[in-house]
């Protein structure tokens, strides 16, 4: 064999080593990649002490219907407050009475009815939101929750 010809057959073997432990090395990781992607993540705990302040007995007259008789959302409220700010959201509760007052008395029977629990409690904090956007005030509470609705 010439010397030329075996030069080539250790290049040709160099590379076909080269290839198989790089399939190797491939091979490996993409085994070890789905049981590193399995691990189970833990969700961060919240630390944060809370408290829940509950306003019962809102209640709306919904705006006419086809019928003549009158409409009424009964709701309580209930609001997640950050325990160092339990003060000032309890000395709020008359406020968030009719700023709950004015975001659902603009609905009509029909929409009411229609409408899920978390549709009306997103809808509610939107209006709390906004109130103290417009009022420049820091809102007391994390957010607010229903915990009885009642449409008649």
């Amino acid at each position: 064999m010439k010397k030329s010809h075996k030069i080539i057959a250790l290049v040709l073997v160099g590379i076909l080593l080269a290839a198989a432990s790089g399939g190797a090395v491939w091979w490996w990781l993409q085994r070890a990649a789905p049981s590193a992607a399995a691990a189970p993540v833990k969700p961060a705990f919240d630390k944060q002490e809370y408290k829940y302040l509950s306003l019962d007995k809102v209640i709306v007259m919904l705006r006419g219907g086809i019928d003549a008789q009158s409409h009424y959302l009964a709701i309580d409220l209930v609001f997640k407050v950050v325990l160092e700010k339990e003060h000032k959201a309890k000395e709020d509760l008359p406020l968030l009475r009719s700023i709950a007052v004015m975001a659902l008395s603009k609905y009509p029977l029909e929409k009411a009815s229609a409408m899920t629990v978390e549709q009306l409690a997103a809808d509610i904090n939107a209006a709390y939101v906004a109130s103290y956007k417009h009022e420049n005030h820091e809102q007391p509470f994390v957010e607010a929750m229903i915990s009885k609705l009642i449409i008649e």
